[in-house]
């Protein structure tokens, strides 16, 4: 029988012959992660989760966790250790009761939102995401869920011309989920919160056609899908007890005959006609139906998420999320929780008067400008595409420009693909409400 290789902490200087800069000895029992303190700070995290990096690519076949580790210390190692193809088996070290069945829920939930974004665009069809995220909730809480999805035709019969639009030009049919998820004795209420995702399974840019390497991983463009209803699960899992409606706008955006045109108008349903001057702009397309759908429900809190623009990640880096929000107090409540989850977010402008900034000549407004990446303040004028379609867009509504939630590649922190950032943040918010 092989032997466990163990992993534990120390407060304990590294001897200089590791390297001077390194936090990570041998010795015959394992590996040994050499911390300033065992806090749970930023730095100490960062830390860890680069030790399980490190260990994955060892390819141990099993690792055990031994001495004194936090919930959070042993996430974070859970996260460097974590691989799309095979990681090693994980003995934790012991926690409380509570929090181990907390550590426990929040990996399971995370491996299944990371292996949902990494499937292939072949796996994971519109009506696929829509019916996999519907069953998974259902399993959690049988009891408090229902869900119904709408396909193809029907979505155009009843007006959701965006996720229509996006998705008609592809032999898989474009789906829109609205899931329920409402405890016993919370039927008549308002939803406390309702959750929009961004569910484009595949992104080749339609008409305004991608180059190779920025198509390659639009396999993740659901990931703001993935990362709402993930968070709703995780929220579950930790005692929510607040009605709460997930939306996920679903499509595969492609080329064909029938697929959506430059010069397009489509006019929705809360009146607003929109110009297509860009194809590869159509995740705010189908968020629009959601946001319709959620506004119409009167909760006093929307939040949505969407991989929504590169120009996010040109301005925050792709260990951030964006925020948008106009409502002063809601930010901040949020920049706060997302602090305290180690998820971390930066604010980035929006007031109405971005709305102004992609005009039209025979619509209301242009989904975006005809320049390549929508020009200058990119991600800031989505996000204000976006609020036209909100009902009170000053007051209770948060949009996640998530450009943090996949990588193209591994580095010292992660492994290539689905990083789960923004499920806590989002769980943790609705947990507090």
């Amino acid at each position: 029988m092989s032997k466990i290789f163990t992993i534990s902490l120390t407060t304990d200087s590294i001897d200089s012959k590791w390297g001077d800069k390194a936090n990570l000895s041998f010795d015959s029992n394992g590996a040994i992660i050499h911390l300033q303190s065992l806090e749970d700070n930023a730095k100490n995290l960062e830390t860890i989760q680069k030790a399980g990096r490190t260990i994955n690519g060892m390819k141990m076949p099993k690792v055990e966790l031994t001495g004194t580790w936090t919930l959070e210390a042993q996430w974070h190692f859970w996260q460097g250790l974590y691989s799309p193809i095979k990681m090693p088996e994980l003995e934790y070290a012991e926690l409380p009761e509570a929090e181990m069945a907390q550590l426990k829920s929040r990996i399971k939930i995370y491996g299944w939102a990371r292996k949902l974004i990494n499937l292939s665009p072949e796996d994971l069809p519109p009506m696929q995401l829509a019916t996999q995220v519907g069953e998974y909730l259902t399993q959690l809480a049988p009891d408090s869920v229902n869900y119904s999805i709408i396909s193809g035709e029907e979505l155009k019969d009843k007006g959701y011309v965006g996720i229509y639009g996006v998705g008609r030009g592809s032999v898989n049919p474009p789906a829109l989920l609205t899931l329920d998820y409402c405890p016993k004795g919370l039927e008549k209420e308002v939803p406390a919160a309702a959750l929009v995702g961004k569910g484009i399974t595949f992104d080749s840019g339609g008409y305004s056609m991608k180059q190779t390497l920025s198509m390659l991983h639009m396999k993740s463009d659901m990931g703001g899908a993935a990362t709402v209803s993930a968070a709703l699960a995780l929220a579950i899992a930790n005692g929510l007890n607040k009605r709460v409606k997930l939306y996920l706008c679903c499509a595969e955006n492609l080329v064909s005959g029938h697929a959506y045109k430059l010069a397009d108008i489509l006019k929705y349903r809360n009146g607003t006609s929109v110009e297509i001057v860009n194809t590869d702009a159509e995740g705010r397309l189908v968020l629009a139906d959601g946001l319709i759908d959620a506004s119409e429900t009167d909760t006093p809190l929307i939040i949505d998420a969407a991989t929504l623009t590169g120009a996010a990640m040109t301005a925050v880096g792709d260990s951030y999320n964006a925020l948008f929000s106009m409502d002063e107090n809601l930010a901040s409540q949020f920049d706060q929780i997302a602090k305290q989850e180690f998820d971390l977010t930066w604010r980035l402008p929006l007031t109405m008067s971005h709305q102004n900034n992609c005009p039209s000549a025979y619509a209301d407004t242009a989904n975006s400008r005809p320049v390549p990446g929508g020009g200058t303040g990119g991600a800031s004028n989505a996000a204000a595409f976006l609020s036209r379609f909100v009902r009170t867009p000053e007051t209770g509504w948060i949009h996640l420009d998530l450009a943090a939630c996949y990588k193209d590649s591994e580095n010292a922190l992660w492994s290539a693909g689905a990083t789960g950032r923004g499920i806590r943040s989002i769980a943790a918010f609705l947990n507090q409400l």
